[in-house]
């Protein structure tokens, strides 16, 4: 009896643990955004909550926050359809057609990704300049469909391999095309890893900098982690609080997302990897 309360207890202060060492950076982050002087702890002022900093930067014509929401969203939401959409065509033509080298593309894509993005931002800096793409939505939808078709691939593969192919035989038979099979009958079967896929580019090319810093010039393309990024240099000083209230503002789509979506993007992982 007392070993399992021991563990039961150790178990807890795990959980409390976790909790605490996750949660502490997002409370002081709302904490200071709501603050009227972000630096109360050192100036011993009393701690005053407002929501000027929102205000601000939801209204100032000069942050454009709102512009660089935007931004993210359209080019994330783009970035991870195509993904989605190569990846399933390619899994299903690895898993069911008979090729030279099918079996080294997976491989070959993964170790490409391996790749530091600080290794090719230099020689893609010179490709968009040439394409005349700087400071515009392509020049951000097109490298992160190519840094997430890996992943995407490699989950799209964990479900196809999986599904008999007597599916496909049969609808065959039936008349139907290599296309139509894949889109009547292969893909709604792996709908939760598709959606899985779709959630995990998302979510990448809403949080990725490096490029967005590099290929954007101004807020007309620019991502909302760049725009909190340099709120520094707009404003000739560091306003944590604009930046506190920015960071919210661009975790309030990814914590609906992640809250609403949980149990799909697990069930989509998961079913991938056991079923069969």
């Amino acid at each position: 009896m007392r070993e399992t309360t021991v563990i039961k207890l150790l178990k807890f202060s795990g959980i409390v643990f976790l909790l605490i060492f996750c949660l502490t950076p997002f409370v002081w982050m709302l904490l200071v955004s709501l603050s009227k002087h972000p630096d109360f702890l050192l100036s011993q002022t009393p701690l005053e909550l407002t929501l000027n900093n929102y205000i601000q930067i939801l209204t100032s014509s000069s942050v454009h926050l709102l512009t660089y929401l935007r931004n993210s969203i359209i080019i994330s939401l783009t970035a991870a359809f195509f993904s989605t959409f190569l990846a399933s065509l390619s899994a299903y033509a690895i898993t069911r057609l008979t090729f030279p080298g099918r079996v080294v593309i997976p491989v070959v894509l993964l170790a490409v990704s391996m790749f530091p993005q600080i290794s090719i931002v230099g020689y893609l800096f010179k490709l968009m300049t040439w394409l005349g793409w700087i400071n515009t939505y392509y020049a951000l939808i097109f490298p992160y469909i190519t840094l997430g078709l890996p992943l995407a691939l490699w989950i799209m593969l964990s479900y196809f391999s999986r599904l008999s192919k007597e599916l496909d035989k049969a609808a065959l038979i039936d008349g139907a095309n290599r296309f139509q099979i894949l889109q009547k009958i292969i893909l709604p079967i792996s709908l939760p890893g598709a959606f899985s896929t779709f959630m995990l580019i998302f979510i990448y090319s809403f949080n990725e900098f490096l490029f967005a810093l590099m290929l954007t010039i101004d807020y007309k393309a620019r991502t909302i982690p760049v725009g909190i990024a340099l709120f520094e240099g707009l404003h000739g000083q560091i306003p944590w609080g604009y930046i506190m209230a920015g960071a919210v503002v661009a975790t309030i789509p990814m914590v609906l997302l992640i809250t609403f979506f949980q149990k799909y993007i697990i069930q989509g992982l998961t079913e991938g990897a056991i079923k069969g």
